[in-house]
C-alpha cells in the first residue's frame, strides 16, 4: 500500500514539542516527508524509539526510554534535520508566504505554502490539515526558555495554532529617542510644579548653610 509513494521502511530521526515535553527519538515510516509521517499515521501516536524526554522548565535529568507512545494530540510541532523533496509525479505548485504562526507556550516563523492564483484571504480559507509544514522556519518560546532555533523543516498541530500571514515585525519605539524622552518628560514634570496661589513657595534650607571649607574665619578677639 505504501510502497509505491514511500519506499521501504526507515528510522525518521524526530523531535516533538508536546505541551510539557521536547521527545526525541526515531520513528519507523514508509513515509517520506514529516507532515506525511504526522497526517498519515495509523493511529492518534506515534511510537518512538530510543526516547528521551525534557520537561519544559525543569532541571530534573533527562527520562529515556526505549520506546514511548506519543499522543499526536499533544503534540505542539515537529522537527526534522533532513527535509525531503516530494515525488515529481506528487508535486502541486504552491505559493510560498512569511508567516508568524502561534503555538502557545512557542513561536513559529517561516514560509507556508499556498494555493496559486488566489489571494491571500482565499488562500488561507483553503490551508487545511491536521499538521502544516514550514520551510525555512526559525522557533523559540520566551515563556519556556527555548532560545531561537532555526530548522529545515517545521509541522505544526493546525488545530492549536493562530497562523498570522503576512508576518512583519513592528518596533514600537521606532522613530523615538529613548535617552532623551524620559528626561525630558522628567523636566517638564518638574517645570509644572508650582505652588499654589497665596502660599509661598518653601525656602531653600541650604541656602545660607555653611559648606565645609567654604566659611570665611572669624576676626581675633582682643
Amino acid at each position: 500500500m505504501f510502497a509505491g509513494i514511500g519506499g521501504e521502511e526507515q528510522a525518521v530521526a524526530l523531535t516533538l514539542y508536546t505541551d510539557a515535553y521536547v521527545v526525541r527519538g526515531t520513528h519507523r515510516t514508509r513515509q517520506r516527508r514529516l507532515t506525511d509521517v504526522l497526517n498519515q499515521a495509523e493511529h492518534d501516536f506515534l511510537v518512538i524509539s530510543d526516547a528521551t524526554f525534557d520537561e519544559f522548565g525543569s532541571r530534573a535529568q533527562t527520562v529515556q526510554s526505549e520506546f514511548a507512545q506519543v499522543n499526536l494530540a499533544t503534540v505542539l510541532f515537529a522537527v526534522t534535520d533532513t527535509p525531503v523533496e516530494p515525488v515529481a509525479e506528487l508535486r502541486m505548485p504552491k505559493i510560498a508566504s512569511q508567516a508568524l504562526i502561534s503555538v502557545p507556550p512557542f513561536r513559529i516563523t517561516g514560509r507556508i505554502h499556498l494555493m496559486p492564483e488566489r489571494d491571500l484571504r482565499e488562500a488561507l480559507g483553503e490551508l487545511i490539515g491536521r499538521f502544516i509544514p514550514v520551510t525555512e522556519a526559525t522557533y523559540w518560546s520566551d515563556i519556556v526558555g527555548e532560545a531561537r532555533t532555526a530548522a529545515p523543516m517545521v509541522a505544526f498541530n493546525h488545530a492549536r495554532a493562530q497562523i498570522l500571514a503576512p508576518h512583519h515585525e513592528v518596533d514600537p519605539w521606532a522613530g523615538l529617542d529613548r535617552s532623551a524622552a524620559p528626561q525630558a518628560e522628567i523636566g517638564r514634570e518638574w517645570a509644572d510644579v508650582r505652588a499654589p496661589d497665596g502660599v509661598a513657595e518653601a525656602a531653600d534650607p541650604w541656602a545660607t548653610a555653611d559648606v565645609p571649607g567654604t566659611a570665611e574665619p572669624e576676626p581675633p578677639t582682643a
